[in-house]
Order: structure tokens, then C-alpha cells, then sequence
């Protein structure tokens, strides 16, 4: 790697190895995320996730490779990764019966910015993340969202370069991620570089620049959403007919679809989405075919996982 090159990286890997025992975690994990970009890990539960986000922060060390995360080596150098790092986990960590500001305040005391100090940048995020109206109430009455918000706005007590979020969506209602998702957005739009590991396409594909797929500790496949979508096939559309019994007309309509009977569909690969719902919508019309339904299907997360990695996400234990 060029010094050019590893200028504009925020984090780089190269044949990391972890092991447990004879369980390797990380079996030669070689990734490089770029400065002020959002980057997406995702793997089935035990594809070395969490391994490898906990080795990036210095609360693991790799047994053999060479990792690098704002210009420092975790290894030698695993004081100053830590000034110029955050890290959101799985689980919040916060005090319950604190509020807000006051859990804030003592994550502003841990990384010894002194009281005063402390409480001024506990008011500045409050305001940054659309807690200030709450700042003054216990964090037990907080909603999943306005926790989790909270526990990421404690993440970047130190304004830092690189945040690692490690699954922060997992067990929150659909607002609560939309929440979540534009506090993400805010920081990368101010320059923080994000690593994040998730199980969900759908976050992904949101938020990401780049998404590594990791499955047995090492990155299977990379690209954008689309690229790995396109990996598992072509979208679909797919149609539901008002009437059960023009089922096979409607068949003979489009281009080499299979039918459910059951469920009066049909479906057909495309390549242009706008283009097959067009045709669709053409042939359906001009039989006088009224459909109940009609989407374009992409690839699900579960798709994309039995396709690159062989089985489910479900499936394996924790990372």
C-alpha cells in the first residue's frame, strides 16, 4: 500500500487471524474503508463480525496481520486508535436511572474532559441528536429509539474520526431505526467515517458506500447493495391478479414467468425494472387483465446470504 493510498483510508486490514482455541474468528480478513464514508459488514451470526470490530478498537488483539485504523497500528500504537475512535455495541450502555444529560456528563468525565467541559458537550449533543427536550428525564422512560440515539450521541463524546457501530438497529421498531439512520446520515455528512455491522440489507443499503459480505472470517464478496443484490440474480416482478381464473392467460402474456396458483401470482426476471413493469402493464391492459398487486421484487437478505455464503443468516452462533 502506497502512503498516498493509506492517507486516504480510515481503516485497512490486511490477513488478520483470530482464534479461539481451534475456532478461527478471523481467518485472514483483508478490508479497507475509506475516510468519510459509510461501510457495511455483513455476515450470517459467527462470520467474525464482532470479532473484527472489537480487534478495530483495541479491545481484542488480531494473533497475526497487520490492522490500522486513523493512521495507527492497534497493536503498537492502541492509546492514540482510542483517542480517534467511538464505539456504539450491541447493547446500550447507559445508566438507567440517570437522565440524559447526566449520562452524558459522566462519559464526558471518563474521557477526562473535566466538569465544566464535560457538561457543555453533553448540551451540544443533546441538541445534535433531537434530545434536548428529554435531556432532563431518566433514560428508563426513553423510548428504543431515543435510547439508542442517546447511547450513539455517548459514542462520539470525543468528536471522533472513526465510529464503529456494531448492530445498533437490532430489536428497534421501524422509527426507531428511521431515528437512528438519520443521526448515521448527520455524522458521515460531517466527515466521521462509520464502520457498521449489521444483519439487515435493508440498513445497508441505506446507509452504505461499500459493503463487505464476511462469512468464515475472511470478506467473500464487496461491492455496492446493487452489486451484491446482482450477485443472487435479477430483480423480479411480480404480479397479483384480481381474478384467479385468468391466471394461466395472463401467463401466456410475459416473458417465462412462474405462477402460484395459490396465491394467483406470477413472476419474471428482469433487468430493466422500468422497462418489465411497462411491459406489464401493457400486456395486463390490453387483455383487460386487472391485477391486485404489482412490485418489483429485489433479492432478500436471506437470498443473498444462502447464494455467497451457501446458508442462512439465521443460522451459526454470535459473532
Amino acid at each position: 500500500m502506497t502512503s498516498k493510498e493509506s492517507v486516504a483510508l480510515a481503516i485497512s486490514l490486511e490477513g488478520v487471524h483470530k482464534r479461539y482455541g481451534d475456532k478461527h474468528a478471523l481467518a485472514g480478513l483483508d478490508l479497507e474503508v475509506a475516510r468519510g464514508t459509510v461501510h457495511a459488514v455483513l455476515g450470517p451470526n459467527g462470520a467474525g463480525k464482532t470479532t473484527a470490530v472489537r480487534i478495530m478498537s483495541t479491545l481484542l488483539r488480531p494473533d497475526e496481520g497487520v490492522v490500522r485504523v486513523a493512521g495507527h497500528d492497534v497493536r503498537t500504537d492502541a492509546a492514540a486508535v482510542r483517542s480517534r475512535i467511538g464505539l456504539l455495541g450491541q447493547h446500550a450502555a447507559l445508566d438507567e436511572e440517570l437522565d440524559g444529560r447526566q449520562n452524558l456528563e459522566m462519559f464526558g468525565r471518563l474521557y477526562h474532559l473535566g466538569g465544566r467541559r464535560a457538561g457543555v458537550r453533553a448540551d451540544e449533543l443533546l441538541e445534535r441528536f433531537g434530545l434536548s427536550d428529554t435531556g432532563r428525564k431518566p433514560v428508563k422512560k426513553y423510548s428504543g429509539g431515543m435510547r439508542r440515539r442517546l447511547d450513539l450521541a455517548a459514542s462520539l463524546i470525543t468528536d471522533p474520526e472513526v465510529l464503529f457501530l456494531d448492530e445498533p438497529t437490532t430489536g428497534l421498531d421501524p422509527r426507531g431505526r428511521a431515528e437512528v439512520w438519520s443521526a448515521v446520515r448527520s455524522l458521515v455528512g460531517g466527515g466521521t467515517t462509520v464502520l457498521l455491522t449489521t444483519q439487515y440489507l435493508e440498513e445497508a443499503d441505506q446507509l452504505a458506500d461499500r459493503i463487505a459480505l464476511i462469512d468464515a472470517g475472511r470478506v467473500a464478496r464487496e461491492g455496492t447493495a446493487d452489486e451484491l443484490k446482482a450477485m443472487v440474480g435479477a430483480d423480479r416482478i411480480v404480479v397479483v391478479l384480481r381474478d384467479p381464473a385468468r391466471l394461466a392467460e395472463a401467463a401466456a402474456l410475459l416473458p417465462n414467468p412462474s405462477v402460484d396458483p395459490d396465491t394467483s401470482t406470477l413472476g419474471f426476471p428482469v433487468e430493466d425494472r422500468m422497462a418489465g413493469l411497462a411491459l406489464t402493464l401493457r400486456a395486463l391492459e390490453g387483455a383487460g387483465i386487472e391485477a391486485e398487486d404489482l412490485a418489483v421484487r429485489r433479492p432478500t437478505l436471506d437470498e443473498v446470504f444462502l447464494h455467497l455464503t451457501g446458508r442462512s443468516d439465521r443460522e451459526g452462533v454470535a459473532a
